[in-house]
C-alpha cells in the first residue's frame, strides 16, 4: 500500500504559513505571549485546528509575535 499523506511537525519562532493544499493542520502557542494565526489572536496555551474536510485548505499564515508556535500539518 502506498503512503498517501505526510506528517510534518515543528516549532516556529518566525512568521510563516501552512502551505496551500494541506489536509489537516494544528497550531498551538507553546510560548509565553499571544501570537497571531490566520489574523486571530492565539493566547499562550491555546491551539487552533483545521480538521480534514475532504479537500486541501488554502494557505494559513501565522506570526509567533515573540512566542513559539508548535505546528503539525498533514500534506
Amino acid at each position: 500500500m502506498d503512503i498517501l499523506a505526510q506528517i510534518q511537525e515543528q516549532d516556529f519562532n518566525q512568521i510563516g504559513q501552512l502551505e496551500a493544499g494541506f489536509l489537516y493542520g494544528s497550531v498551538k502557542n507553546v510560548g509565553a505571549v499571544p501570537a497571531i494565526v490566520n489574523g486571530v489572536t492565539l493566547a499562550p496555551g491555546e491551539a487552533k485546528g483545521y480538521p480534514f474536510v475532504g479537500k486541501g485548505y488554502q494557505a494559513v499564515s501565522f506570526d509567533p509575535n515573540g512566542s513559539t508556535l508548535r505546528v503539525l500539518v498533514i500534506i
